[in-house]
């Protein structure tokens, strides 16, 4: 039976609903607990975060893919209480957002102890709360390549998605080139990896996201919301039409090989957040917008409900 991994266990793929593969409970560097500005206690993180989600499940979300990496605020006995709270499924994941986000500790690990770690963090548990992950976050740091410790990751967590089973889910698909051929090196099947981040603002137009495709790649359309239209757009904000027909060109192309999300933080750590973005952006307004855009129904399931229940399904 296929099973994906929750933080409250593992479950039947089917058993998923609409999914938002790519956001966060709460993201913030590391440190940031410690910021004496943005720094808000847990019963008011709860509080932000609590009806964000009960909102979700109203719309009739299903799954919560927390892609908050290691040293980056992770706190999976909180995604449980959540979960058990709201009714949504929450996959945690284990690796990094980027290597110029992991403590200096991680900087001087090798590809052996890296691909253990996230070994551990799948089959036995994230540190000692018996939680396990249920993907693996790799990404390209700031600079626009991969660092070494970039490609010791993207190497590890190919070792250890074959080993477990669970795929992979980058920040960024931006130097795809050098990341495919780690991945291939590795022997892992593409379809196992989804690229994220196709659409931002930034690096839309130098991601390859049909040639990552044409490969065997998934590829996230998962900024959805950052739109130059809001009252303070992110530097990475897109105009909501230009990423919308973005997307429509591409699933017209690769309807199974596109996922869509919204990145949006329920509890930012550290930092302000964006006022007025959350993940029910695909509810309020995405799906609307592909309704609009002539876009079917069965696309749509296949979108937001079939597509990542195969990519998150554990394979091995």
């Amino acid at each position: 039976m296929s099973r994906v991994n929750t933080v409250l266990g593992a479950i039947p793929a089917e058993e998923l609903g609409i999914v938002a593969v790519h956001e966060h409970i709460g993201y913030g560097m590391p440190g940031s607990e410690l910021d004496s500005r943005w720094w808000k206690t847990p019963e008011e993180r709860y509080e932000e975060t609590v009806p964000k989600l009960r909102a979700f499940h109203e719309y009739g979300g299903g799954t919560f893919v927390d892609a908050t990496g290691i040293c980056n605020g992770r706190d999976v006995d909180y995604y449980a209480s959540l979960s058990a709270k709201t009714g949504v499924h929450i996959v945690a994941c284990t690796g990094f957002v980027g290597g110029d986000t992991a403590l200096p500790f991680f900087a001087r690990a090798s590809v052996e102890y890296l691909a253990q770690q996230f070994i551990h963090e799948i089959t036995v548990g994230i540190g000692d709360t018996r939680r396990r992950a249920g993907v693996i976050k790799v990404g390209v740091s700031r600079g626009g390549r991969m660092t070494d410790l970039d490609k010791r990751i993207y190497r590890a967590a190919a070792r250890a998605a074959l080993r477990t089973g669970v795929p992979i889910l980058t920040h960024l698909a931006i130097d795809a080139e050098t990341a495919i051929a780690i991945f291939g090196e590795e022997g892992l099947p593409l379809d196992r990896v989804l690229f994220g981040h196709a659409d931002d603002g930034v690096n839309a137009q130098k991601t390859r996201d049909t040639w990552i495709a044409e490969r065997g790649g998934r590829v996230g359309f998962d900024t959805f919301g950052y739109e130059t239209e809001l009252e303070d757009p992110p530097f990475w904000a897109r105009p909501r039409k230009e990423r919308l027909d973005h997307f429509l060109r591409f699933i017209e192309q690769h309807p199974d090989k596109a996922l869509a999300s919204a990145d949006a933080n329920c509890s930012p750590l550290g930092w302000p957040g964006v006022k007025g973005h959350t993940v029910n952006y695909i509810f309020e307004d995405l799906i609307p917008d592909l309704r609009s855009a002539g876009v079917g129904e069965a696309l749509i399931t296949r979108l937001f409900v079939d597509n990542p229940a195969d990519f998150l399904t554990i394979k091995n």
